[in-house]
């Protein structure tokens, strides 16, 4: 048993509310940084404890006061153990993120999901797309783990849905991800290096997460965050290397009526700089704005 178990076995910890006030006072104490679906030591505590009793995620308050079993409290105390000693955001201790309400595996091969494109999938890109039963081909750059690819499937019930991503190990997570929804006669897994390998293929909606991290703020990264693949977040001096190349490529890509939606964290005003003489459309989100841009299928690239 490590030091850390020892102490918490010291401190008596009996109660479900024990254990989450010295998880608490565990990740203050070490400084932890939160991002990666909780912002905050409280609820990152309650989703591991809730997680490792295999309790509702949306059921806390009537287990506050309920003893743990030693197996129980040893379960908990181990994930806790792992946060702070080796700063692996939860969802790597768990293997699952939530994104949009859906549950999807995720391990350090793929960045863990967060993107704010998924809000504007649910709402099925409107007002700029008319008809979600009219769009047949979806393209998601990046896939990563698949999540926005499966949202996708699952908002547009009429397309196929092509999941390209550069990195293989990246693309046996999203396999992985199509199976678990049943997806896999519409959407496909793609390895390929922006559009290389998708030949002629024009689409009604193209999704981007790309890697959008400039140098700066990639040197400057908590330790939680350098557990993701680099290859997922960092994109040259300015954050915006492979955005450029896929605003260039995409107007051939597009239908007439189609529309790019690609999230750019806090480049903005990089982005405008870069490409003067692009009609950007910065959309707005419950989680932020200005963060996604939309072009449509006449979009040029500046």
């Amino acid at each position: 048993m490590t030091r850390f178990l020892l102490d918490a076995a010291a401190a008596g910890l009996l109660t479900l509310r024990d254990c989450l006030r010295f998880a608490v006072s565990r990740f203050t104490e070490a400084g932890l940084h939160f991002g990666h679906g909780c912002d905050n030591a409280w609820d990152e505590a309650v989703y591991l404890a809730l997680f490792s009793l295999h309790l509702p995620q949306d059921t806390l308050e009537p287990f506050l006061d309920a003893r743990l079993l030693p197996e129980e409290r040893a379960a908990f105390l181990q994930l806790v153990r792992r946060r702070v000693e080796e700063r692996l955001p939860a969802a790597y201790l768990t293997h699952e993120a939530w994104l949009a309400g859906h549950r999807f595996h995720v391990d350090e091969r793929v960045i863990i999901p967060r993107s704010f494109i998924a809000e504007l999938i649910e709402e099925r890109c409107s007002p700029w797309i008319a008809g979600p039963e009219a769009v047949r081909r979806v393209l998601d750059m990046c896939t990563g783990s698949g999540c926005l690819a499966i949202l996708a499937a699952l908002a547009f019930p009429n397309a196929r849905v092509d999941a390209v991503d550069i990195s293989p190990e990246a693309l046996a997570v999203a396999r992985k991800n199509v199976e678990d929804y049943q997806l896999e006669d519409r959407v496909f897994p793609i390895e390929s290096d922006g559009f290389a390998a998708l030949k002629d293929e024009r689409y009604d909606l193209i999704l981007a997460n790309p890697p959008y991290v400039n140098a700066e703020s990639m040197a400057a990264l908590p330790p939680e965050y350098r557990h993701e693949p680099t290859l997922a977040l960092a994109s040259g001096a300015d954050g915006l290397d492979f955005t450029r190349r896929l605003i260039a490529a995409a107007p051939r890509r597009l239908r007439p009526d189609g529309c790019l939606v690609v999230e750019i964290g806090h480049n903005k005003e990089a982005l405008e700089a870069a490409c003067p003489t692009t009609p950007f459309i910065w959309l707005e989100t419950r989680a932020g704005n200005e963060q996604v841009f939309l072009l449509q299928g006449t979009g040029g690239s500046g």
